[in-house]
């Protein structure tokens, strides 16, 4: 392997962060496999851990394997058929897609913009359409850098199941399925979590199953012929239903565990604190954020380029000087806007510090 590739990384963009070193250490691990007894208790564990994150008690609580774009993919196929009205709030590029997802399932889609940089609006996502079948929202929008209000969509929801993706959300900032009305959630291991991508945390609730699409066009993202191996399933005996990417499962547990321990509550404010100081610290350099003030989220910042200054040799200058990686924008502000995230591990005082310096430096002499 080339020197290169084995660089060690500040990994400060949009994703994947670097990991919590207990989901690292148990990658090592003897690998069991997947209908190992010892094993099928970690997943269990790691289901169990999962519903504290989501906040939820839905037994249908598992990690996929996929990344969070196949969660995503999951949700709508186990759930759309030809002819639904699924309401999608477009405020990024995650919206986006949950709309392009939508309409290859062959849905209705009524497409709900607002302005990038800002949330989705409760009130005007939920009188959209007088009876949808879905609403879908993305709670923390990676490529703009806000959260949007989805108790206050739950509470309007009505009959429509509530479907969000939580990818940058779940691990970092408060999320409650349950009390919130989330019918059917998706995520991901690279952010806040502190894993190596490669899962997709996923919960339906009771609600949802009962509308759910009985056979899906997706055979591999099935959740039916998933609910026997992990889920629904009790005690030894499993359905087979594929190879699960056993390392994957078990670093997931080891992150749970870790971020347990420490107290979610803990964790939470931990990646507020880091948030706001670092947020603090560069409109102290004169930089302005791009994300709407209060609904800024604290594990990615969205920080306007200064005029005059070269996106993509900034980030250059960072990585080869620093080893630090921060992102670009998307789309329109590809240019424009820099993604910066303190996520998992990186959550602490010492990677602000870090940032806030090498950013000035590579804005002065990049």
């Amino acid at each position: 392997m080339s020197e290169s590739v084995m660089v060690a990384r500040h990994l400060f963009g949009p994703g994947p962060c670097n990991p919590y070193p207990e989901a690292t250490v148990a990658l090592g691990r003897p690998l069991l496999g997947h209908l190992d007894p010892v094993f099928i208790e970690t997943m269990d564990r790691a289901c169990e851990g999962l519903r504290q994150v989501w906040g939820t008690r839905n037994a249908r609580t598992l990690p996929l394997s996929a990344t969070g774009s196949g969660g995503m993919e999951a949700a709508f196929v186990n759930m759309v058929e030809p002819g639904d009205v699924v309401v999608v709030g477009v405020n990024g590029l995650f919206g986006e897609r949950m709309c392009d997802l939508a309409e290859r399932c062959g849905a209705e889609v009524v497409r709900v913009d607002f302005e990038w940089g800002q949330p989705v609006d409760p009130e005007t996502i939920t009188s959209a359409h007088p009876n949808p079948k879905i609403i879908a929202v993305v709670h923390a929008e990676t490529s703009t850098g806000v959260r949007s209000d989805i108790k206050a969509i739950g509470e309007r929801k009505g009959d429509a199941l509530l479907l969000v993706d939580a990818v940058t959300s779940i691990g970092g900032i408060e999320l409650l399925a349950d009390e919130w009305g989330i019918d059917i959630g998706y995520a991901g291991t690279q952010k806040c979590l502190g894993v190596a991508p490669g899962l997709a945390p996923f919960t339906i609730s009771d609600r949802a199953w009962e509308r759910r699409v009985e056979k899906p066009r997706s055979w591999y993202l099935d959740l039916g012929m998933l609910g026997g191996y992990v889920g629904e399933a009790s005690g030894k005996q499993r359905t087979y239903h594929h190879t699960a990417p056993v390392g994957m499962v078990v670093s997931l547990a080891a992150a749970l565990e870790r971020i347990l321990d420490e107290g979610l509550d803990n964790v939470r404010a931990r990646h507020q604190a880091a948030g706001d100081e670092l947020q603090a610290g560069l409109e102290a350099m004169g930089l302005e954020l791009f994300a709407a003030e209060g609904y800024r989220l604290p594990e990615l910042t969205t920080v306007k380029v200064p005029d005059g200054v070269d996106s993509a040799k900034v980030r250059a200058y960072l990585l080869e000087k620093y080893n630090m990686e921060i992102g670009a924008g998307v789309k329109q502000f590809a240019s424009t806007v820099w993604r910066i995230g303190l996520m998992g591990p990186n959550a602490n005082p010492g990677s602000v510090k870090l940032v806030l310096g090498a950013l000035k430096d590579a804005i002065e002499n990049a």
